[in-house]
């Protein structure tokens, strides 16, 4: 629970749920219930319009006599950690307006009483939209405290931020705590720009080339295993607004996407179309990273990578100059930014051509794993024996005190054929005795839907590393066992990949280890510890799959991609990013000048 911050926020008091959630679509901060004897409980009423909601803070108002203290302690410290985070502990230099004020009037009334909360108060839909529209200009307008400024890191310039931006969020802002980190890395940022269009991006990125010193992180939705969507004291460009999904030509299949959107809302709108792409296996990951580095999902076996339904981009370049790529306007740029995204500018816009994927087979069996060499390579060769409609995933956790050492495997099976999924399953079914299973037939949308909507709270540093894999030989599977063993390790899985993914020239794209039936990716607590584990797999890949891999050993790219592609890559990031400007995921250095 935290207490209202530094920076200006707006909120509405109301007593009806549809419009908590309309006020959140709108852009308010904050939802105030009034707590009045005779009326409905604001507790009550808070837990279910936090279940309806995602990211509105949430306030209860006591005008009548008082809930006995540990009674309210218990109520408010419940919903704050149900809602992630989201309980408002006291809203202190408030401002109420009624609804009849004018908000072009509101600026001199904040600063003169130094108001930190603006309160609405109206039940009507047409005020809360009026008064919306003026919210990202009074934000603009507020000056921020002085214990907010005396939050700003040195050296960035706070006070020539173009003033584009749709929303600047600083280390005092009451925002900053749902930007700072990602998924697996705590972050503190100096500044997140969120960027709401093209054009914002290229200001924004004509900020960050003035501060050059800076560390600069692209985030989509803030997922990455690399933990490279944060850093410590440098710009983060936020494109997770940049989220729209539409469908361009149902003739072909032609969708475009926003980077910010997440995988598990794009399978959900191309499910009533019969379509779907193929697009990893956790539906929080935004399409911006994964659409950039390649896409090993749940249906590559049938379908290939992501980047191979990858049509045409909208780009802004490290100069920010906005384009266009696709295989006929800047084919070079549209061919690195399918597998080295990150390394040549900021995508704002992709075009896929989907899939026609109707409802498939899933699965996921926990079998026996007491001879963990041994169900490695029985389940490799069931994977790479098995038509490319089925797709597996193994994960093999160490064994816990106790407890049986055990394997899960989940599984798609891009059919809705009872025989034919029960065909394909069984062979992994029977690979060692199963202590679980569950199987079904549900929409792709179905399976993808499996991500929280809390805002990211991670802290520390994800220490992953990836391999790609052309088999499971008995020598790989015989070394992985006592990797496990070691300790090294505390999550280890293996993805298929190989079928559809290997029917694409090597030389199509920038993810050229075209040969890989199988992605490797373990991670563990500490850098020498999973070094030194993952030092003993090394010789058997033939690659990395670098958004599973958080080392920042410059090495890594050379294991990443073969020397003929690094060269092409070095040569276009000389004419595409010159100085280097996205440099701070996994860097291609550019080609110097012979």
């Amino acid at each position: 629970m935290h207490t209202s911050g530094s920076r200006v926020e707006f909120g509405v008091v109301l007593t009806s749920v549809t419009l908590a959630k309309l006020a959140e679509d709108l852009g308010y901060d904050l939802v105030v219930v009034p707590d009045r004897e005779g009326e409905l409980d604001a507790w009550t009423l808070l837990s279910w319009i936090a279940a309806t909601t995602e990211r509105i803070g949430l306030a209860a108002e006591v005008s009548g006599p008082p809930h006995l203290p540990a009674m309210l302690a218990r109520a408010a410290t419940s919903l704050d950690q149900l809602s992630g985070g989201r309980v408002r502990q006291d809203l202190p230099s408030r401002l109420v307006v009624p609804a009849e004020a004018s908000p072009e009037d509101l600026l001199p009334l904040i600063t003169e009483h130094e108001a930190r909360t603006i309160l609405l108060t109206s039940a009507d839909p047409d005020t809360l939209k009026r008064f919306a529209e003026v919210i990202p200009a009074l934000r603009k307008a507020v000056p921020r405290s002085a214990a907010a400024l005396a939050l700003r890191r040195p050296a960035i310039d706070y006070d020539h931020v173009p003033s584009s931006i749709a929303e600047v969020v600083e280390p005092g802002d009451p925002a900053y705590r749902r930007f700072r980190s990602g998924y697996l890395r705590g972050g503190s940022p100096g500044i997140v720009l969120r960027a709401a269009d093209a054009t914002q991006v290229s200001d924004a990125l004509a900020f960050a080339r003035r501060h050059p010193h800076l560390p600069l992180s692209i985030r989509s939705a803030g997922h990455g295993i690399s933990g490279r969507s944060t850093n410590d004291g440098g710009i983060v460009l936020d494109v997770s607004s940049i989220n729209g999904i539409e469908v361009v030509d149902k003739a072909t299949r032609r969708v475009r996407i926003g980077p910010g959107a997440r995988w598990m809302d794009v399978a959900a709108a191309l499910e009533p179309h019969g379509w779907a792409l193929s697009s990893g296996d956790y539906g929080g990951v935004g399409v911006g990273g994964l659409a950039t580095a390649g896409g090993i999902g749940f249906l590559s076996r049938a379908h290939g990578l992501t980047i191979d339904h990858l049509r045409e981009v909208e780009m802004v370049l490290a100069d920010g100059s906005v384009v266009r790529a696709s295989e006929t306007e800047n084919p070079d740029l549209f061919w690195a930014v399918r597998g080295a995204g990150a390394n040549f500018g900021v995508v704002t816009s992709f075009e896929f051509e989907a899939d026609e994927v109707g409802q498939v087979g899933f699965a996921v069996l926990v079998s026996d794993a007491s001879d963990p060499a041994d169900f490695l390579l029985r389940w490799g060769r069931v994977v790479e024996e098995s038509p490319r409609d089925l797709t597996s995933f193994l994960i093999l956790p160490p064994a816990r005190r106790g407890q049986p050492p055990v394997a899960q495997t989940i599984s798609v099976v891009a059919s809705d054929e009872p025989d034919t999924v029960l065909e394909r399953l069984q062979p992994i079914a029977d690979i060692a005795p199963l202590y679980g299973q569950q199987a079904q037939i549900v929409p792709y949308a179905a399976v993808m839907a499996n991500a929280s909507d809390d805002p990211h709270q991670a802290v520390g540093e994800p220490v992953s590393r990836s391999g790609l894999l052309d088999h499971v030989t008995p020598e790989f599977a015989a070394t992985a066992a006592q990797v496990l063993r070691s300790g090294g390790l505390h999550w280890f899985q293996l993805r298929a990949v190989g079928g559809a993914v290997s029917d694409v020239d090597s030389d199509a794209t920038a993810y050229a280890h075209r040969s890989a039936n199988f992605s490797v990716v373990g991670m563990g607590l500490r850098d020498d510890a999973v070094d030194a584990a993952w030092g003993r797999l090394r010789p058997f890949f033939t690659g990395r799959y670098l958004s599973f891999d958080s080392s920042t050993d410059p090495g890594r790219i050379a294991d990443a991609f073969p020397p003929r592609t690094l060269a092409r890559l070095r040569d276009l990031k000389a004419k595409y990013d010159p100085d280097n400007v996205f440099r701070d995921n996994f860097n291609v250095t550019p080609a110097q000048e012979k």
